[in-house]
Parts: C-alpha cells; structure tokens; sequence
C-alpha cells in the first residue's frame, strides 16, 4: 500500500483533515503531518516531559551530585557526563519515539494507512516519522541542558560553543529518528519492548556516555564495541565543543560518521518501512 489514485483522494481527505489543506505537493503534506503531530505533542506536553525527562535527570543526580557529595567523583567527570547524557537523551527518545510511534500506527490505530493514502510517495510518510522523532529527541536535550548545569553547578559552558552544540544534537536526533524507524518498521509490533532492552538498552551504556572514549585504551576490545555505536560520535562530539580540554574524538571524525551512519539507517529504514506498508 503506498499511494492512491486520484479517485481515491477524496476519500482519504474526509478522513484526515490535515491531508485534505495540504495541496503543496509532497513538501505541503510533508508539513501539514509534522504539525499534526508536534500539535498531538503540544497537548500532551507535560507527559512528554516527565517521560523526557526522568531518566537523564537521575542519572545526572546520581552519578553527579550523589557520587560527587561522597566523594567518588570529581567535577572533571561531572564535566564529562553532562554532555555524555544529553547526548543519550537526545539519541534514546528520538529513537524510542519514532519506533515506538510505528508500533502503535501499525499494530492499533491503523492510522498509517490513512497517511500512506496521502497524494505522496511512501517515503515521504516515513521522513516525517523520522523528523518527528528527531524533534522530541531534540527538544529533550534543549530541556535537560539547563536542568543539569543547574543539577551540576560547577559545570560551566561557553555561550559560543552552544550553536555548534546544538548542531551536533539537530544531527544525532536525526541518526536516533532513523534507527528508530528502522526498529519501528521491523520488528513485530508486540514485541517493540523486547527489541528495546536487548538493542537501545545496550546502545547507551557503549555509547561513551558516561565515559571518554579515549580513555578506553586499556581496556581496547571494548573500545571497538563503543566505536561502533553511532551515540559514541554524538557524545564526543558534544565534548570535544562543551568540554575542550577533555582529549575528545574531534568533530571531522564525528560529524561525516554520523552522517553516514544516519543515512546507512535510513535507507535500510525506509526500506523495512516500504515492506511493512504493502502487507
């Protein structure tokens, strides 16, 4: 099931009024969806934060505030784990989001089908859920930013870094929208929850988070799994602007990673999503 023909449009429009005002082509519809959906997020903004946020701020309480006030860690490390965990905010609910989206579309609501319907190609239907996702992603780590330099109080971040930052975040958010599109679109609906804990679960305890990636270097067969972990170039490259004087994987290394790494998860995405609309 992909697209319908002209016959077939009106039936479609009666029943998804934001398709039926989106005359501008594939980038018409393509906007008109992604505001439904940042409209359905608006409504349920304060859960969308708890579940945003909850997480990410016990970690930083935790491994921050609580290790620090006995004495385990230094503010070298609190350095080191705030961009780490804004990075897996960032990479974790955009992929959980998208994929978690495409469960329900596909397994309850069928409302997929009423999108694919739209006078669009099947990969435009997909490249929203991605971009959606990558939003939530996004904003989480714009929300978790003050909330953990507040939590970590002696962390300090040059305002002239934070643009860049904020670029490397808009690009891990996309590689997390992707991967989840590719778990979304492959795995049976009932079982999402499995493919989290056995997949992403591991992805953010490899994806130098809560650990410099050069600062693996004896222990160096696990160095190579966190190097194949696209969160890993999200988190050093977060460090390498935020925190300069941490030896980081510098950022013409982690930017062309990331983007062939989202790509590579795109096309194999769109690919599964493709599949799954025509059953």
């Amino acid at each position: 099931m992909t697209t319908m023909t002209t016959s077939d449009h009106s039936g479609a429009d009666q029943r998804d009024p934001v398709i039926r005002h989106a005359r501008g082509g594939s980038l018409g519809t393509f906007g008109a969806l992604l505001l439904r959906d940042v409209y359905v997020t608006w409504a349920e903004l304060p859960i969308f934060v708890m579940h945003m946020v909850v997480q990410p701020f016990f970690t930083l309480f935790v491994f921050g505030t609580v290790l620090n006030g006995i004495g385990l860690v230094s503010l070298t490390f609190e350095r080191i784990l705030l961009p780490g965990v804004l990075a897996m905010a960032v990479f974790v609910t955009a992929a959980q989001n998208t994929a978690l989206g495409l469960a329900v579309d596909f397994a309850m609501d069928r409302e997929i089908e009423d999108r694919l319907m739209a006078p669009v190609a099947t990969m435009v239907v997909a490249l929203e859920k991605v971009v959606y996702g990558a939003l939530r992603g996004l904003a989480a780590g714009i929300i978790m930013a003050p909330i953990g330099l507040l939590i970590l109080n002696g962390v300090y971040w040059s305002p002239s870094a934070l643009p860049a930052a904020l670029g490397v975040m808009s690009l891990g958010a996309l590689v997390g929208g992707a991967l989840g599109l590719l778990v979304g679109a492959s795995a049976p609906p009932r079982h999402i929850g499995s493919f989290f804990v056995a997949g992403v679960m591991p992805l953010m305890f490899t994806g130098a988070a809560q650990f410099p990636f050069l600062g693996l270097d004896h222990l160096r067969w696990f160095q190579v799994i966190v190097a194949l972990n696209p969160l890993t170039y999200i988190s050093e490259g977060m460090r390498s602007l935020l925190v300069p004087e941490v030896h980081s994987i510098p950022l013409w290394i982690d930017l062309p990673v990331l983007v062939v790494a989202g790509a590579a998860l795109l096309v194999a995405g769109t690919a599964c999503f493709r599949r799954r609309a025509q059953d």
